[in-house]
């Protein structure tokens, strides 16, 4: 840029390099005027053939660099929509994959929790089971001693009333008598 300040200051000299109103244009200042212009022309053209090619050099490389970057950027960005659209695609088959797998777990949950249910109702149904058959054992001894008192009250009460004294005489002599014969015996 600061190059290109030079030619431009030299060309406002040239547009205020006229000649003063009303002077009369002769042949010889004529011959001047164009040489005048002629050398400026051409330092003009100097300038310009010295400082515009290396400007244009290095604006067209900034400007391919700036086209190279564009198109990386361009070419990553269409790798990442890509892979995008790959995942967006792949998504509903993902999400409808979860669904099936989360069904299924639900249901091997669901039959687990049935299973544990089952063997959990048949361990209380064994322990309830095995509680009842104590009870009725229980309650069937207790009921056996109760009918054991009863008959033995019964028969104590039924002997009282037979037993007389000529009976208990002979009953306790019958007693005594078996115990001397089994003494004898052995």
């Amino acid at each position: 840029m600061k190059r290109l300040i030079l030619p431009f200051l030299l060309a406002s000299v040239i547009c205020f390099a006229q000649e003063a109103p009303g002077a009369e244009s002769s042949e010889p200042g004529m011959i001047w005027k164009v040489v005048n212009f002629a050398i400026l022309a051409a330092f003009l053209g100097y300038l310009l053939v010295k400082n515009l090619p290396p400007f244009f050099i290095s604006r067209t490389a900034s400007i391919q660099k700036e086209i190279t970057e564009a198109q990386k950027l361009k070419k990553e960005s269409e790798e990442r929509a890509a892979a995008i659209l790959k995942r967006v695609s792949t998504l509903a088959a993902d999400i409808e994959a979860f669904r099936v797998q989360a069904h299924s777990e639900m249901e091997r949950e669901g039959q687990r929790i049935r299973d544990e249910a089952v063997i959990h109702i048949q361990k209380l149904n064994t322990q309830a089971q095995s509680e009842i058959e104590s009870a009725g054992k229980t309650a069937r001894r207790e009921l056996r001693a109760y009918a054991a008192d009863l008959a033995l009250d019964l028969a104590g009460q039924r002997i009282r009333t037979r037993l007389d004294a000529g009976t208990e005489a002979g009953l306790v002599d019958r007693f005594v008598g078996d115990l001397q014969r089994q003494e004898s015996k052995n």
